[in-house]
């Protein structure tokens, strides 16, 4: 029986029962490139799901009985690509299976950084009440950016558009999108969004598109969501320009490094709605991520088994 190693502790039970037919090893939670190398060497997995961890070359060299490394969820960024490539090993990913998840957290970070919800809920806490001082943005009619037209950008252009927002939206892949996405470049989403929100992978040539120079681009007041990658952000950039008002709150599901340590100045600025990278934490998006991750890595096995 071949063997699948899991980069994590759990899987949905879903996914267990389509992986029956399989050794199941799993790294624990959280591992350590290392960790991942020595299983790897220990035990040879024909297919690794990726939850957690970094799957680099030294990993694939371990392993040459791999022929799949499967993404529990749609961002393959901790897998080197290209060294899999070279070894003739398919990368996938579970695409759109956690597009509902992740797009609700987006709105739910929207619409506290419009109402101040965290800062309103705070006060009133402390015992305050201030009716007659607080004033909030309403979304009805302004532009939001969407930043990565996938599933996931797609589902919560969709829920903006259903607040009575205009939808601007950047994607160069994306095709056959709903007309009430206005497609458009990112230099027009910058100088005439409200908000914008990204749902965009991270690559070399993305990384920070959110700077000190095109957040000055922006209009003043204008709220930032992110649920996708931390490094789409200049997170030293942003925080100078929360703190002028530049940027009137920002919503961040995702950091450069994660997890977030102690100390980090976003845990002291009011003007920054904080979450755990758990946007795809859900009951529905954690079944639905183990199986379409399983269902792919056992559909490249049976590809490599039937040309055998």
């Amino acid at each position: 029986m071949s063997t699948i190693l899991v980069t994590s502790d759990t899987l949905a039970p879903q996914a267990l029962d389509l992986l029956r037919e399989h050794d199941l090893v799993f790294t624990g939670k959280n591992p350590a490139e290392e960790r991942i190398v020595e299983l790897c060497r220990e035990h040879n997995p024909v297919g690794i799901i990726v939850r957690y961890g970094k799957l680099g070359a030294a990993a694939m060299d371990a392993a040459p009985a791999l022929k799949v490394m499967s993404k529990h969820g749609s961002g393959t960024d901790n897998i080197d690509k290209v060294a899999a490539k070279e070894r003739g090993i398919e990368v996938v990913a579970a695409a759109g299976a956690n597009a509902a998840a992740v797009a609700e957290q987006a709105l739910a970070l929207l619409l506290a950084c419009a109402k101040s919800v965290s800062r309103i809920d705070a006060r009133m806490h402390a015992g305050h009440w201030d009716k007659a001082s607080h004033t909030s943005v309403e979304l009805d009619s302004q532009t939001v950016g969407v930043v990565g037209l996938g599933a996931i950008g797609q589902r919560f252009a969709r829920m903006a558009h259903g607040l009575g927002m205009r939808v601007l939206g950047f994607d160069p892949f994306a095709k056959s999108l709903p007309d009430y996405i206005t497609v458009t470049d990112v230099p027009t989403i910058l100088r005439e969004a409200e908000v914008i929100s990204l749902h965009c992978p991270l690559t070399e040539e993305n990384r920070h598109l959110l700077n000190a120079s095109t957040l000055a681009q922006c209009k003043r007041g204008v709220i930032v969501v992110n649920t996708a990658r931390g490094g789409l952000i200049d997170e030293d950039a942003l925080l100078a320009a929360v703190r002028s008002g530049q940027v009137g709150g920002a919503g961040l599901d995702s950091f450069e490094v994660e997890p977030m340590q102690p100390g980090h100045p976003f845990q002291n600025e009011p003007g920054i709605v904080l979450s755990p990278h758990i946007g795809a934490v859900t009951n529905g998006a954690y079944v639905n991520m183990g199986l379409f991750a399983a269902r792919n890595a056992l559909a490249v096995l049976a590809r490599h088994t039937a040309a055998a």
